[in-house]
């Protein structure tokens, strides 16, 4: 690298890339290195990460301005701080004329430079001019009247032109534009990169299921790179044997076509003239027959573009396997296209169509034209394929459900009853990818599958003709059908064939052995099983199969395990509903079912409709099964945390002592239920304030679950926060910190980043890092945190709440009260509407509320606050529970600011004795309580007693009147 070379990152809209490559070419050209935002990038790369690090590599950023650059949704706020950061190495220049309407006001100052309208060599100067700066003549100055040569006197074919020197190529047969293509602009990057990746003739094949867009984005290609052939001519190769007669009428465009020689002796003259012929672009649309194509592609330095359903291209072309729309695609889509949908209707109506493209225009007609949304999403339930016919997209030739019927058809005319019938099959299950592992372990016992069951290429030749139709998304070891596709194969058997394919497909179900649902290893294969069993058609099929519901239940706990408590209530609810009919209430799988609906609701935060569904099962597992009976002491314990959550915590620790003892006899010392009571009677008592109780238990119950459980068990990682926690609360925070840190870290790698426990761990670390000084590191966390749980559980759930409250902790310490205190507020309004106002979380709340408005000045408000929550802590939790003690000390801070001293020393000195009886002497909270008790003698003028208290001489230095929130 030169003095003189820089790095420049080229940052363009995606329908601008031709400008972008043209930008870049000529920074190259002039010895520059140069990176395209996306262009150098792969798929599944972060964006924002990317964007990013290029910036940090790059010594400028060429910004290529027009209107679709400044789109509301192409930006999100990380993409527009990194630009607007780097604005003093911001080098923009416009394509097209803009007013200051179009661009944001933090670049409406910034100055740039046109280059629309402008021959090449001109734009080029001007871009040049926009990099370096304006250079003096070095020689004699020409005659401004003189036309301005081209630099190159030999034209490169794989240089790029300037987009707006050319109009549409010479040669041109391609329909109109469609005014309403958007997304797609990963897949846009990646054909790019493919075609103009060589000299010689390449050849890309869009491959994909019908609807899914492939002839719409080889459309938008052809329209969007207009300006970068001569010539581009677009081909309906549905119907191969036909390709010399369309190559002939191209032939005969060109000039070299002759009349009395026939289609195929003009289809190769067309062939030998592009072999020397640069700049072509050949578009090969539901070209479904590679075999038949293949002797008809032309060589040379062109490109050929294939759209097909059929995925088999190997050895003809580069493949790339179209998929669906992403879910923001989706939702932009839909906004663009149907004026007032929200951002949660738009992804709602996107997950019920699967993000095909296809289906959403469809969808966008009928939704303008007068039908409401939520009619529309129930006629897709019940009436798929009569809603699917209806269609006015003028870009598709017909609707999705005849694109369907017509596959499925033509599949089985052409003689492939193997495949058809496991399309049929296939649509009977969910929309998740299928094992073909699962259908290979069962073929001799499957009734609808004709053929010899021993044939062991059956399921490889199936799954070929159903990848050839466009029917199905085959993988190394799975297939996927589509779920409208799904939907409308469900409406063709008749009732005695649906009854058939319904007994095959419990057939498959039930033979599936994911292994157990509460061992993370296990998890991948229970997802991709219960994937199946949780889809609404599915579940309703299969709920009235004996041999299918232990699996059910099983996949019901999976999804509690796995923290997946919305899909483990839908389809506990589901099974509940319809075993409580068919079983009755008292059965066995109804009780068990209905012990996962109610730990799914507490996981949902849903308390008040958790605990009359525990106790029920409780009551009923009782007089069924006995008061020792595993279950039995299941939903004992169940109905313990219950209390727990309901802020009931002595009513929870009797039913946990009661449910340990019995479990320690039934099932004995070790056996996982019994660790599981000894560590909820554990956190019982840590909700009491009784930490010193609650520790020895804590530390056995991880002693044995690392024992008998292992290291990285769910299980044990509990049991170690819960420990960390307890030894938060004793005061022992750098051991508290060394847990937490090593908890977190196994839980986010053997549960993941946003499984509720991780994030439970992630908090606790979070609280204990605070405490020890950590403030800055301890808001990052916390705001993490708390994104996640909002985007996870929802904005009520209790830890959501509980990490509002967090973050507005870090801010109050940090002296940032304006900001906590809306916070704080928000908190306790939500506390007190879901949990009452009574919980002890409420009272938290109350009471971090208050000292926050003490802080800001509010002294009135805080004092009153804060005595209400004395009062209502005293009542509910005891005059010695920590928080207690910590309302105590709260009304003594604002006594003392009211120099109310002789009131304030009163509550600290009842307080102090408390603490020291609960805490000890050593506690931290024993220590600030005593600083505080000393200030107040001290403000009184008993000086000696508050140097005696705090054992040391008088000190004329002032002190802090300390506050614990809590």
């Amino acid at each position: 690298m030169t003095d003189t070379t820089r790095r420049f990152f080229v940052s363009y809209a995606g329908p601008d890339q031709a400008w972008a490559e043209w930008v870049g070419w000529q920074l190259k050209r002039a010895g520059h290195q140069v990176e395209l935002d996306r262009w150098d990038w792969q798929t599944g790369d972060d964006f924002v990460q990317k964007m990013s690090l290029a910036l940090q590599r790059a010594d400028a950023v060429v910004a290529v301005f027009s209107k679709r650059y400044f789109a509301a949704e192409r930006w999100s706020g990380d993409e527009w701080s990194a630009t607007v950061a780097m604005r003093g190495r911001l080098v923009p220049v416009a394509i097209e004329a803009l007013t200051d309407d179009d661009i944001p006001a933090l670049l409406r100052n910034r100055l740039y430079k046109g280059l629309h309208g402008l021959d090449e060599p001109a734009a080029t100067a001007a871009l040049l001019e926009a990099v370096h700066g304006p250079v003096p003549p070095a020689g004699p100055v020409a005659f401004p009247g003189a036309a301005s040569p081209d630099a190159d006197t030999v034209p490169d074919p794989q240089r790029p032109r300037l987009p707006s020197s050319v109009g549409l190529p010479e040669v041109w047969s391609v329909r109109r534009r469609n005014p309403d293509f958007s997304g797609r602009e990963d897949e846009m990057v990646q054909l790019r990169a493919g075609l103009s990746g060589g000299h010689q003739a390449v050849v890309q094949a869009l491959h994909g299921m019908g609807g899914i867009g492939k002839t719409q984005i080889a459309l938008e290609y052809a329209h969007r790179f207009a300006s970068q052939y001569d010539l581009v001519w677009w081909i309906d190769a549905e119907q191969a044997d036909q390709l010399p007669v369309r190559y002939t009428e191209l032939a005969d465009r060109l000039g070299i076509a002759k009349s009395d020689a026939g289609s195929e002796a003009n289809a190769h003259a067309l062939l030998q003239h592009l072999r020397t012929r640069h700049r072509w672009l050949l578009v090969l649309d539901n070209a479904d027959q590679p075999d038949q194509i293949e002797p008809w592609l032309p060589e040379g330095p062109g490109h050929v573009l294939i759209t097909s359903r059929n995925p088999d291209w190997h050895g003809i072309a580069h493949q790339s396997d179209l998929d669906v729309f992403t879910r923001p695609d989706s939702q932009a889509y839909l906004k663009s296209r149907i004026p007032g949908i929200t951002p949660e209707q738009a992804d709602l109506l996107a997950l019920d169509l699967g993000d095909l493209p296809l289906a959403l225009a469809q969808a966008a007609g009928v939704l303008r034209s007068g039908m409401s949304l939520d009619r529309y999403r129930r006629l897709l339930t019940t009436n798929t394929e009569l809603l699917l016919q209806e269609s006015d997209v003028r870009d598709y030739p017909a609707p999705l459900a005849a694109t369907v019927i017509i596959a499925a058809t033509r599949l089985t005319d052409d003689g492939h009853p193997d495949a058809t019938a496991l399309l049929r099959l296939g649509a009977f299950l969910g929309p998740d990818p299928i094992p073909t592992a699962w259908l290979e372990t069962v073929r001799p016992r499957l009734t609808t599958i004709p053929g010899d069951p021993d044939d062991p290429m059956w399921l490889r030749n199936a799954l070929q003709h159903l990848g050839r139709f466009g029917l199905a998304r085959t993988d190394f070891d799975t297939f996927q059908i589509h779920r409208l596709t799904q939907a409308i194969l469900r409406t063709q058997p008749s009732p005695e064939q649906a009854a058939a394919i319904g007994d095959d497909v419990t057939t498959v179900l039930a033979a599936v052995d994911p292994g157990d649902p509460q061992s993370p290893a296990d998890w991948p294969a229970w997802a991709s099983l219960t994937a199946h069993l949780a889809t609404p058609h599915v579940t309703t099929a299969v709920t009235g199969q004996p041999g299918l519901r232990a699996i059910l239940l099983h996949a019901t706990h999976f999804l509690i395990r796995s923290g997946l408590p919305r899909a483990a209530h839908g389809l506990a609810q589901a099974l509940h509903r319809s075993w409580n009919t068919d079983l009755g209430p008292n059965h066995p799988d109804t009780l068990t079912c209905a012990q996962y609906l109610g730990h799914a609701s507490v996981d949902l935060g849903d308390y008040a409709t958790a605990r009359p569904i525990i106790e029920d099962t409780f009551v009923r597992r009782r007089r069924v099964l006995g008061e020792d009976h595993p279950d039995t002491l299941h939903s004992a314990n169940d109905a313990g945390t219950a209390l727990s959550y309901a802020g009931e915590p002595a009513k929870a620790h009797r039913l946990h002592e009661d449910a340990l003892v019995r479990r320690r006899r039934v099932l004995g010392e070790d056996h996982p239920d019994t660790l599981n009571s000894a560590s909820n009677l554990a956190s019982a008592l840590g909700e009491l304030g009784k930490y010193a109780e609650a520790r020895p238990m804590q530390e056995d119950a991880l002693a044995r679950r690392r024992r008998v459980l292992g290291e990285d068990h769910p299980d044990t990682l509990s049991s170690a926060g819960n420990l960390a926690s307890t030894l938060h609360a004793l005061g022992e925070s750098a051991e508290a910190r060394r847990m937490h840190e090593d908890t977190l870290a196994r839980r986010r790698r053997i549960l993941g980043e946003d499984h509720p426990d991780t994030l439970n761990s992630a908090s606790n670390l979070a609280t204990t890092l605070h405490a020890l000084g950590e403030s800055a590191e301890a808001r990052r966390m916390h705001e993490d945190t708390l994104a996640r749980r909002r985007r996870i559980l929802g904005e009520d759930h209790p830890d959501t709440v509980n990490s509002v409250g967090n973050v507005a902790s870090v801010l109050y310490a940090l002296g940032e009260y304006a900001e906590a205190r809306p916070m704080e507020q928000d908190a306790l309004a939500r506390r007190r509407r879901v949990l009452g106002e009574d919980h002890p979380d409420t009272l938290s709340s109350a009471g971090n509320l208050a000292t926050t408005l003490h802080a800001l000045g509010e002294s009135a408000e805080a004092r009153r606050m804060h005595e209400d929550t004395l009062a209502r802590r005293r009542r509910v939790l005891g005059e010695d529970h920590p928080d207690t003690l910590v309302s105590f000390n709260s009304v003594a801070v604002i006594l003392h600011s009211l120099r109310l001293y002789p009131e304030a020393v009163e509550l600290l000195q009842d307080a102090r004795a408390r603490f020291l009886r609960v805490h000890g002497v050593h506690h931290p909270d024993t220590t600030q309580i005593t600083r505080n008790l000393a200030a107040s003698l001290r403000a009184m003028g008993r000086r000696h007693e508050a140097e005696q208290l705090m054992g040391r001489k008088a000190s004329k230095g002032k002190r802090r009147f300390g506050r614990k929130r809590r």
